[in-house]
């Protein structure tokens, strides 16, 4: 029942962006003559355009990678999508300062997109990588929750364009005054600028209130249907991997150590190469001593990893120059 109430705010809510797109649209075509007309059905477009659903974009610091510099990548990536059920990545990037990889459609043709976080990747076994990409894939959001998860963004921006600004800035409000100052010739103490301003926040809460109490709703409906979403991600992800594997990647990437080691290997000057075996030591030692390779799976062997990392040594040597920006 809460899912089907989600979807149903859901869609009013973007149903509401879509009315002032059509809003906006007859207001200029009624009387295309007045300016009036322009000036409303373009602030109306406007608001259609801010609140509109995103489709995705490469984040700006991935780095996309040719299908031929990184054959071994793709195919890897390739197979565990296959084995998942999901469309093979058409595009495979890496993130030198992500520690997280993710999977998504973008931009109109919904193209499916690998991005895969470095500082991870580097520290993760065969067996660990290819358990990484399967949750990853596993979070790709179904169709009524990315409708959800896009109301709630654009719940967001009505919140932060209404109720953001509940003081003006100090820079503003002094270079209000001047501008006033200087076109009146005098000081005086109800500038243009307060009185916008003023006329702004009393608009705010007029219309900030409904826009809270829906956004309250919707999240509550939402965080409702948490259980269940991470039930089938994870119900996705035991397609490759058990349960086990699945705990001991998020206990690694949720603790930190793993990369705290890493930083302070980068700041020590130690190569790639030794930052990789030392993050492997974890995977390798066993009550009875060291492995002669870290652990593999069947998607991944361990040859066919160390492929892998010879096709990105170029971007981990990037990647670990700047692991100290990593917070």
């Amino acid at each position: 029942m809460a899912r089907v109430l989600a979807l149903l705010l859901a869609l009013v809510v973007h149903l509401l962006t879509l009315g002032f797109v059509a809003l906006g649209g007859w207001m200029i075509l009624r009387d295309p003559g007045l300016i009036l007309s322009w000036l409303v059905g373009g602030v109306c477009l406007a608001l259609g355009w801010a609140l509109r659903p995103r489709l995705g974009r490469l984040p700006a610091e991935a780095e996309p990678l040719d299908r031929a510099e990184a054959p071994e990548l793709y195919r890897v990536a390739g197979h565990v999508a296959d084995r998942i059920g999901m469309r093979r990545p058409l595009q495979v990037a890496v993130s030198d300062l992500a520690t997280r990889t993710t999977y998504d459609r973008m931009g109109l043709g919904r193209t499916p997109v690998l991005v895969v976080g470095l500082p991870l990747w580097l520290a993760l076994s065969p067996k660990h990588r290819v358990v990484l990409l399967a949750t990853a894939y596993a979070r790709l959001p179904t169709g009524d929750e990315r409708v959800v998860s896009e109301a709630l963004a654009a719940l967001e921006s009505w919140r932060d364009a209404l109720l953001g600004a509940a003081k003006p800035l100090k820079a503003r409000e002094e270079a209000g005054n001047k501008m006033d100052a200087s076109f009146w010739g005098i000081e005086h103490p109800g500038t243009t600028y307060e009185v916008f301003g003023f006329l702004g926040r009393v608009m705010g809460r007029v219309f900030g209130g409904p826009v809270l109490l829906l956004r309250f709703v919707l999240r509550r409906l939402a965080r409702s249907g948490e259980g269940r979403v991470l039930a089938r991600q994870r119900a996705l992800s035991r397609r490759v991997a058990t349960d086990e594997e699945l705990d001991e990647l998020a206990a690694l990437s949720e603790g930190g150590v793993y990369l705290a080691r890493m930083q302070a290997a980068a700041l020590r000057g130690e190569s790639v190469s030794a930052i990789r075996r030392a993050a492997l030591a974890k995977f390798q030692l066993t009550e009875e001593g060291v492995l002669p390779a870290a652990p593999q799976s069947e998607l991944l062997g361990t040859s066919e990893s160390d492929r892998i990392d010879e096709e990105l040594t170029a971007h981990y040597s990037r990647a670990v120059r700047g692991f100290g920006l990593i917070s």
